[in-house]
């Protein structure tokens, strides 16, 4: 969002032994520590960090046979190495599983903390385990996927467990083949456009790719934390009483029996499309409401206007409050 103050220490650590040797420094000088990845989707506050904060470069890549399962693979990465980067390794050979994360921004250790997903795909459908070291008790610890505690847009690392925990490695398990149907929605309307009846993960790649283009905007040129809010999950019965008053209103089931609207239509309807606002600087993404652009906001402050703005319209309209999507921090 280029908001926020600074950090007064700041490290980049490329393994194991050195996340943990620039912890135990913060510790010896009473300082706080946060670790991040490529940052894209953290909002910074104005008063900065009055402590050390520990950038993840631990690079690693590693393919292994899946025992009893010839068209599977374990894929293992460093928790520094770019998410987008590894999407394309794994797509050019032909393994599927996360090519419908294509253009996510940001790296792969910080896919586990939201249960990072896009078009159908999310990181605890192929996550096997992961490796991290645990503050509380000083150790590198293995956490299963199952133990990962994954909930749309959520896990342990970013509710009961946040902080406690530096994600150093993910294990991955792919499949050899072509992905198979169901498609997202508008992944499924760009093969039928282009007339493909049998993609390859490649071709759900370039897809979502064109699709993401189209609709978002790229933060190394426009500042933006990607999509702000999460699509709300409802009751059937409120749902359907929403129906009423808006007919055409989109939705999609879940698996809990519930009901997803997607943010980006109620944001619409409270009257945020392409809007700018001139008393905070903030705006919404021409392309896609969801999105919060930087025009001309000095100060993270700002920008929670904007943002208390359209989660108190969507409110008073919908009865529905919108959860944020980008962390917080300090």
């Amino acid at each position: 969002m280029r908001l926020g103050g600074n950090t007064d220490w700041m490290v980049e650590v490329k393994n194991g032994g050195e996340l943990q040797e620039a912890i135990s420094w913060a510790a010896r000088h009473e300082l706080p520590v946060i670790v991040i990845g490529g940052g894209s989707n953290i909002i910074w506050r104005d008063e900065g960090f009055r402590g050390l904060m520990i950038r993840n470069k631990i690079m690693h890549y590693q393919e292994q046979a899946v025992p009893g399962e010839p068209t599977a693979i374990y894929v293992t990465v460093g928790a520094g190495e770019n998410w987008d980067d590894i999407v394309a390794r794994t797509t050019i050979q032909r393994l599927t599983g996360i090519e419908a994360m294509s253009l996510i921004p940001g790296t792969a250790g910080a896919t586990p903390i939201q249960n990072v997903g896009a078009y159908g795909q999310e990181i605890a459908d192929v996550l096997v385990s992961l490796e991290a070291y645990d503050t509380k008790t000083e150790q590198f610890v293995t956490i299963m996927a199952s133990d990962c505690g994954f909930g749309y847009r959520t896990s342990r690392f970013k509710t009961t467990d946040r902080g406690r925990f530096c994600i150093t490695q993910l294990k991955l398990k792919l499949t050899y083949g072509n992905p198979q149907p169901p498609f997202y929605p508008g992944v499924q309307h760009f093969l039928d456009d282009k007339g493909i009846v049998n993609p390859t993960a490649q071709t759900i790649r370039d897809a979502v790719m064109a699709i993401r283009r189209t609709k978002l905007p790229d933060p190394e040129k426009i500042p933006n934390c990607g999509s702000f809010f999460g699509n709300p999950v409802l009751n059937e019965d409120y749902s359907t009483g929403m129906l009423a008053n808006y007919p055409t209103m989109p939705r999609w089931g879940c698996n809990n029996g519930k009901v997803r609207i997607p943010a980006a239509w109620l944001i619409e309807q409270a009257g945020f499309k392409n809007f700018y606002d001139q008393e905070t600087g903030m705006a919404t993404w021409a392309m896609q409401p969801l999105i919060f652009i930087n025009k001309n906001a000095k100060f993270t402050s700002e920008l929670f206007v904007f943002r208390q703005k359209i989660i108190d319209i969507v409110k008073q309209k919908f009865g529905i409050i919108l959860e944020q999507e980008p962390d917080i921090l300090p």
